[in-house]
């Protein structure tokens, strides 16, 4: 079994202001650079949990070593293409004092993912295909986004899909990124993404439309913890996990995190078990979101 997960790698500088900004001055700050990207940090993670895991991605001709070796130190198997001409992708992340983020996004490299990044010894041995968000909301890399899904379906693999923004889930609507990965087997958007996927105006979401869309909705619900709605080998399933008051340093990647931890579970041989899995996705973002950056430690 080998989960295939193309998408986003990036380079990370995150500042934390030590003092209040100072406007048109200096401010005392931490800035620190790290490799990350959405679907980048899902394969780290998955790799860091024992999982075979295949990573394609596209960056700057300078950073191929640099971004492969830095997968590889998870036990990642990194198919990286350098572009000739556009450099990494680069996200300033602006830390507050509760570890949240405000992201500032040059897309770099990633915007010219193609099929023929993709080729066809990738898909030796792929059980599963994970994809995130931006791969879809991004027009020069959506056929791509879309082939793969596709492809996938194709080989008998099965698919997993992250939003993963929710400020270009509503730039591009709910019901057309429904439309592009309908029928995917699980999508994990956080809470306010799920908003955006079921048109929700006030306090109710209703996760019943939404998981007759997919195999399995995954809602991640911040510090209120994470829960599953879907079929689950033909029976309805509905379970909810709580999250454990935990020290906060940096919340970046913790999606991505909760992803990777759910999934190491949901595809082990045997019965699927939802609520390991979703115990397993609550576990991995814990130990994410208790150190600065969106990877494992290595």
């Amino acid at each position: 079994m080998t989960v295939l997960v193309v998408g986003d790698v990036v380079d990370d500088i995150s500042v934390r202001p030590l003092t209040e900004v100072t406007p048109a001055s200096d401010t005392p700050a931490t800035i620190r650079m790290a490799p990350g990207g959405s679907a980048a940090n899902v394969a780290a993670w998955l790799g860091e949990l024992g999982v075979p895991t295949r990573f394609v991605g596209r960056v700057g001709a300078d950073a191929v070593d640099r971004h492969t070796a830095a997968l590889a130190a998870h036990g990642v198997d990194a198919r990286l293409v350098g572009d000739p001409d556009l450099p990494t992708a680069t996200i300033l992340l602006q830390l507050d004092d509760v570890g949240e983020r405000t992201m500032f996004v040059d897309r770099g490299a990633n915007g010219r993912l193609s099929p023929d990044d993709v080729g066809a010894d990738v898909w030796d041995g792929v059980t599963w295909l994970h994809l995130t968000g931006y791969s879809f909301f991004d027009e020069g890399t959506r056929s791509t986004a879309l082939g793969l899904v596709a492809q996938a379906r194709a080989r008998g693999a099965g698919v997993s899909v992250d939003p993963s923004t929710v400020s270009f889930l509503r730039a591009c609507g709910g019901p057309t990124f429904l439309d592009w990965v309908h029928g995917a087997d699980l999508v994990f958007p956080n809470l306010d993404e799920a908003r955006v996927l079921v048109d929700s105006r006030g306090p109710q979401i209703d996760l019943d439309h939404l998981a007759t869309r997919f195999g399995g909705v995954v809602v991640t619900l911040g510090s209120m913890g994470a829960a599953f709605l879907g079929d689950v080998d033909g029976v309805e399933r509905r379970e909810q996990v709580t999250a454990p008051r935990t020290s906060v340093v940096d919340t970046t990647g913790a999606g991505d995190a909760f992803a990777a931890g759910f999934l190491a579970c949901w595809l082990r041989p045997g019965p699927r078990d939802v609520r390991g899995a979703l115990e397993s996705g609550r576990a991995v973002a814990e130990r994410c979101i208790a150190v600065r950056g969106a990877r494992p430690r290595v």
